[in-house]
C-alpha cells in the first residue's frame, strides 16, 4: 500500500480534539537511539570526510565517533535523565544487546522503554528478508530484557511499501517513522492497524547538528520556540513533541550543557510532562476507544 492508502488525509482543524488528563498540555516524547555500526560496511554517517574525498572501508575514524557515544556520551545522558526523572524511549538496534550489553542493562536498570530499531544500522531497503530481520530483532530484545518491544523505528526511519504490514503481523503496535502530524494516527495494514506516534525532524540532533551544522545552543532556542507554538494551541487539543538524541552527538561535552538547559527549562513550564512511547500509545488508544 502507498502511504495515502494507509492513512486517509485529515486536516487537524477538522478532527475531534483529543485531551490529556490531569491538566497536561504538552507531552514531550524523548527518544534516545542506541545503535550498532558494523565496521565492515559503510558508516551510517560521517563526521569527518576521508582523505581525497573517497570513502574507505574499514572507516575507523567515523566508527570511533559513534563508539565514543556508547563508551562515554550515553553515560553522561543517562545520569542526567535519571536525576531529572526523564524516562525516554530507547530505540535499540538489537545487535547492541550482543555488542554493548552493559549499555542495554543500564537502560533496564533505569526502567526505560526498549523500542526495536532493527538488528543493526542498515536501511530496510537493503535487507533481503525483512520479516526474518524484524523477528530476529524482536526475539533478541525480548530474550535480553524479558519484554517484547511494542514499538519500532526503522534505521534512518526507512521503510519499504511492505514494512508496516510485516511489523503489524509480527505484533508491533506503534512506529515512530512518520513525521506527518502533531497527533498519533492509525495506519491500515494487511493484518489490522498500527499507530504512528508523532515524530518530527526539527528537534532532532542529527538534523540540527550533523546535517544543518548549527551551534549547540540551537537545541535550546529551537525547542523553546517549538514549545511556545504548541502550548499556544494546547488549550483546544492535546499536543505532543518528540525530541531525538544520539549519544555521539548530544553526549558530546560541548553540546551536553544545552541538553540539560533545554530539558530543565522545558519541564518547568506548566502542563509539560515527559512520556515514553508506550505511555503515549496507551493514552491514544484509550482516548480513541481503539485497540491495535
Amino acid at each position: 500500500m502507498l502511504p495515502s492508502d494507509r492513512l486517509t488525509f485529515s486536516g487537524i482543524a477538522n478532527r475531534k480534539a483529543l485531551q490529556f488528563p490531569n491538566g497536561e498540555r504538552v507531552v514531550v516524547w524523548p527518544v534516545l537511539a542506541l545503535e550498532h555500526w558494523d565496521i565492515n560496511r559503510p558508516m551510517a554517517r560521517m563526521v569527518i570526510s576521508p582523505p581525497q574525498g573517497i570513502p574507505q572501508q574499514p572507516d575507523h575514524p567515523n566508527w570511533s565517533w559513534h563508539e565514543y557515544g556508547m563508551r562515554v556520551g550515553f553515560w553522561r545522558i543517562r545520569k542526567f535523565f535519571d536525576e531529572a526523572k526523564i524516562r525516554p524511549t530507547v530505540t535499540l538496534n538489537a545487535r547492541t544487546c550482543e555488542t554493548y550489553p552493559e549499555v542495554v542493562n543500564a537502560c533496564l536498570e533505569s526502567g526505560w522503554e526498549l523500542n526495536a530499531h532493527s538488528y543493526d544500522q542498515q536501511p530496510m531497503h537493503k535487507l533481503t528478508d525483512q520479516k526474518e530481520v524484524i523477528e530476529r530483532s524482536l526475539n533478541i530484545i525480548e530474550k535480553f530484557s524479558g519484554k517484547r518491544p511494542r514499538g519500532w523505528f526503522g534505521p534512518g526511519l526507512t521503510q519499504t511499501f511492505d514494512t508496516l504490514d510485516i511489523l503489524s503481523a509480527c505484533g508491533i503496535e506503534y512506529v515512530g517513522d512518520w513525521a506527518c502530524d502533531d497527533e498519533p494516527v492509525t495506519l491500515k495494514t494487511q493484518s489490522g492497524s498500527i499507530v504512528a506516534l508523532p515524530y518530527n525532524f526539527e528537534i532532532h540532533d542529527i538534523v540540527m547538528m550533523a546535517l544543518q551544522n548549527n551551534i549547540s545552543s540551537e537545541l535550546y532556542s529551537r525547542t523553546m520556540a517549538y514549545h511556545h507554538c504548541l502550548d499556544s494551541e494546547a488549550g483546544s487539543r492535546a499536543k505532543i513533541m518528540s525530541m531525538a538524541f544520539h549519544p555521539y552527538l548530544s553526549g558530546s561535552p560541548h553540546r551536553f550543557d544545552d541538553v540539560v538547559k533545554t530539558f530543565t527549562e522545558l519541564l518547568s513550564k506548566p502542563g509539560v510532562v515527559c512520556r515514553d512511547g508506550e505511555q503515549i500509545l496507551d493514552w491514544y488508544l484509550t482516548a480513541r476507544g481503539e485497540t491495535v
